[in-house]
């Protein structure tokens, strides 16, 4: 597995998700971008799509580009995880690995 796995990206998501919404605090918008995550759009915009799409997470919202054939990102301050998603997770035997892989707190949450 490797930094860049898509379930140790979306790990890191969920976690912080669920991470901010235990303690009420306000996302911060400026870890949840591809550059953050140090990905290209293209593959940030798969992974959010498709843990939008299995209800995972929710308030992000996806525009067409006209003139690139491809989707921009919203991502709101009320993007949140789900109870689906909580529950994939702590159940889910990637997401499992992921976080064993990650090992510390501080490769999940910014700024600590």
């Amino acid at each position: 597995m490797s930094k860049d796995d898509y379930y140790v990206i979306a790990y890191k998501i969920l976690a912080y998700l669920y991470a901010c919404l235990k303690q009420g605090e306000s996302l911060d918008l400026e870890y949840l971008t591809s550059e953050s995550f140090k990905i290209n759009l293209d593959y940030w915009t798969y992974i959010l799509e498709h843990l939008s799409k299995s209800v995972y997470i929710e308030g992000v919202t996806f525009v067409p580009i006209l003139d690139k054939g491809n989707k921009g990102i919203k991502i709101t301050p009320s993007t949140r995880i789900t109870p689906l998603g909580i529950a994939f997770l702590h159940e889910n035997s990637m997401m499992n690995r992921a976080k064993d892989f990650l090992k510390s707190i501080k490769d999940i949450m910014p700024n600590l």
